[in-house]
């Protein structure tokens, strides 16, 4: 098996995404974020989409409450086998819930140290946008990801260890880990 890359998603990556947010739709994880539909309009287009994220990663044309963030996706040998949201900052809402890291692995592709690999490649871009440690949070039931998260040098917060579960978001463990 080669080795685990990030990168950001291209077009020609559609039908490959599409089947990995349906896997892990059943998993209640959306593997990719919400397309706009315009009121009155046809859904945006996967070059659309595409080209938002893009936008996105360099701070541009960004929706009410998101902040600069990278979408990457996570590939083995031409597989598409995960994804990492890494948001360059935190605002009110990813303080608490979301984090500076985001990652889902599709389920046939788990338990073979993507999570992990992921993670750090991760860790290092935060890193290289200057953070020097990053929230990173999972639901307070994920033991995988918490074991993935300690594996990274994960601590849990202090402050607030878990934030607890509302009526749009499930209690989830945070986490603090050291970038370099």
């Amino acid at each position: 098996m080669g080795e685990l890359s990030l990168r950001p998603l291209t077009v020609h990556d559609e039908a490959q995404a599409r089947v990995a947010h349906e896997e892990l739709a059943a998993d209640g994880f959306g593997f990719l974020l919400a397309q706009r539909r315009e009121e009155g309009a046809a859904p945006e287009s996967w070059a659309e989409y595409v080209a938002r994220l893009e936008d996105q990663r360099h701070g541009r044309r960004l929706d009410p409450g998101f902040v600069p963030a990278s979408f990457l996706v996570a590939e083995v040998d031409g597989v598409i086998v995960g994804r990492a949201s890494v948001r360059h900052e935190l605002n009110e809402f990813l303080a608490v819930w979301g984090g500076h890291i985001g990652y889902g692995v599709r389920p046939a592709y788990r338990r073979r140290g993507h999570a992990t690999a992921i993670l750090r490649g991760c860790l290092a871009l935060c890193a290289d946008l200057g953070i020097e440690r990053a929230l990173v949070t999972c639901d307070l039931d994920n033991t995988a990801s918490a074991a993935t998260i300690e594996r990274c040098g994960g601590v849990l917060d202090p402050d607030l260890p878990v934030a607890e579960a509302t009526e749009a978001v499930s209690a989830k463990r945070r986490y603090w880990v050291p970038t370099a």
